[in-house]
C-alpha cells in the first residue's frame, strides 16, 4: 500500500484532519450504465431537496472550508471539489461522465461531502506527503490548468505536487489505462461519516469497478 503522512504544520494547523485512504485493483471502463442508473438517482434527489445555499451547511464541507482559512486559503475562490460537484448538480448540469472508477469517486463524494483525490497509483513515485502548497509551486489542475496552490492542502510525492481538495492533477489522473487505484478521501471533522464513506466507496468498487486486493486505512 501506498505510504502517505500527513505533515506536522498541516496537522498543527487542523488537528481534526483525517484520511481515509483506499488502494486496489481495478477494471477501468468508459460506460457503466447500472452505476449511472444509481449516480442519476442521487441526483434527481439532491436537485430536488438542496439549495445553493444550503451546501456550505453540510458539516464535511463547512468543516472543509474552515480548513481552508485555518491554513490561508479561500474556499469561496478555490472551491472544493465535491462543493463544485454539489453546486453542479443543484445548478441542473448534472455531473461529468469520465469512466466508471472517477464516476464512482464521485458519486461517494455528493453522498458525503468530502473531496476525494483519486489517483493512478503506478504514477506516483515514493512517499506521499500531505502538506501546504509553496508560492510558485508548479501544478496543472485537470480541466483547470495551471493552478495557483500556495496554501492550499496539497498531495506530495518526489515528483512534486499532484493532489488537492479542489483539483487532482494531470500527471496521476484516472484514465482507461489505470489499474493500481488509489483513493483519499480527505476529512476536517472528527466523526463516524468518514468510515462510512469507506465503506460505501469500498462497495462501490467492488460492484461497478471489480476491485480486488482492496486495502483500506485512516491516519
Amino acid at each position: 500500500m501506498t505510504k502517505i503522512e500527513i505533515e506536522a504544520e498541516l496537522k498543527q494547523i487542523c488537528p481534526s484532519l483525517r484520511l481515509g485512504i483506499i488502494q486496489c485493483k481495478v477494471n477501468t471502463k468508459e460506460e457503466c450504465p447500472d452505476l449511472w442508473h444509481i449516480i442519476n438517482e442521487n441526483t434527481r434527489d439532491i436537485q430536488e431537496n438542496l439549495a445553493i445555499a444550503g451546501i456550505k451547511d453540510i458539516p464535511s464541507i463547512d468543516s472543509s472550508k474552515k480548513g481552508y482559512r485555518a491554513i490561508g486559503k479561500d474556499p469561496s475562490r478555490y472551491r472544493l471539489s465535491a462543493e463544485s460537484l454539489l453546486r453542479r448538480i443543484v445548478n441542473g448540469k448534472g455531473l461529468y461522465k469520465i469512466n466508471n472508477v472517477v464516476d464512482l469517486l464521485n458519486l461517494v463524494s455528493i453522498k458525503s461531502g468530502f473531496s476525494i483525490g483519486g489517483y493512478n497509483a503506478d504514477k506516483i513515485e515514493g512517499l506521499v506527503q500531505f502538506g501546504i502548497g509553496n508560492t510558485d509551486e508548479p501544478y496543472q489542475g485537470i480541466g483547470r490548468g495551471k493552478l495557483n496552490i500556495e496554501r492550499l492542502p496539497i498531495f506530495r510525492d518526489n515528483l512534486g505536487a499532484f493532489g488537492s481538495p479542489t483539483s487532482d492533477s494531470l500527471r496521476t489522473q484516472i484514465d482507461e489505462t489505470c489499474n493500481n487505484f488509489l483513493m483519499i478521501i480527505i476529512s476536517f471533522q472528527e466523526e463516524e461519516a468518514l468510515p462510512e464513506a469507506i465503506k460505501l466507496a469500498i462497495d462501490l468498487l467492488k460492484t461497478h469497478a471489480y476491485a480486488e486486493e482492496i486495502q483500506s486505512i485512516i491516519i
